[in-house]
């Protein structure tokens, strides 16, 4: 069993403010509940969850009242609520941390990334999905993403971290997540020969993994998984939209 960190303290001031009056995305109602109750819900139907906390305003209290589930008030970035979080779960084991807006992620999603990631030796994996998955399985969808040697692929919004991994490499992935819309600044972390081959479609997955490696100084790995929903999060109306239908069809 792993315990799990749910990232649930962003503000609803940006493009969703448009869908719901809500003043945090986590508690944006999608169907018949809020946002994050679909992540939880996926993670405790997986079986191998045990403990989650959600890093969030106490105000997630009032509809999280599952007795594995505990809310911790944060107010930083991401960043630094998944290094809080980490205080309050067993760190003797990998710690699952997901976003609060992936509401379709399902409980097979979750095991099957956890399983496909025991696989191998690494400090942190990341979920990544080819774009034909997404577009077979929701066509309309649109995803930032990367063309690399293997394919064109978007990344997940569900880790498998070590904890021990994350004080020595906070630092600097709080440098790459403020840096992340600013070319100069990519280039001056990951290096201009690099962000060229990644611009001209030449890097491959393994290039990918020992760049960020070196950068966060820990062991990264990208987990290729078939399961589209990983990466679906909800940012803007048209993910909204399509989300709403879906999960309005499902119920």
């Amino acid at each position: 069993m792993f315990d799990a960190i749910v990232i649930a303290g962003r503000n609803n001031a940006g493009a969703l403010r448009d869908c719901s009056g809500e003043f945090y995305e986590a508690m944006i109602r999608i169907g018949n509940k809020p946002m994050v109750s679909y992540v939880i819900d996926a993670l405790k139907e997986s079986g191998i969850v045990g403990k989650i906390v959600v890093a969030g305003p106490k105000q997630l209290e009032d509809f999280l009242t599952d007795d594995c589930v505990s809310v911790v008030q944060t107010q930083y970035g991401i960043i630094e609520n998944a290094v809080k979080a980490l205080e309050y779960v067993d760190t003797s084991a990998p710690v699952l941390i997901a976003t609060s807006d992936i509401p379709l992620l399902t409980a097979q999603a979750v095991k099957d990334f956890v399983d496909l990631s025991l696989k191998y030796d690494a400090d942190f994996f990341y979920p990544i999905v080819s774009m034909n998955e997404v577009f077979n399985r929701f066509p309309g969808m649109e995803r930032t993403s990367a063309q690399l040697k293997e394919g064109r692929f978007t990344g997940g919004n569900l880790f498998l971290v070590n904890p021990d991994a994350v004080p020595r490499s906070a630092q600097k992935a709080r440098e790459f997540v403020n840096s992340r819309k600013s070319p100069l600044k990519l280039c001056r972390i990951l290096g201009l020969k690099f962000v060229l081959k990644l611009i001209l479609n030449r890097l491959s997955i393994p290039e990918l993994e020992n760049k960020v490696s070196e950068v966060l100084s820990i062991k990264v790995k990208a987990i290729i998984t078939k399961h589209p929903e990983i990466g679906i999060d909800v940012d803007k109306p048209s993910d909204y939209s399509i989300v709403s239908q879906y999960l309005n069809r499902s119920a």
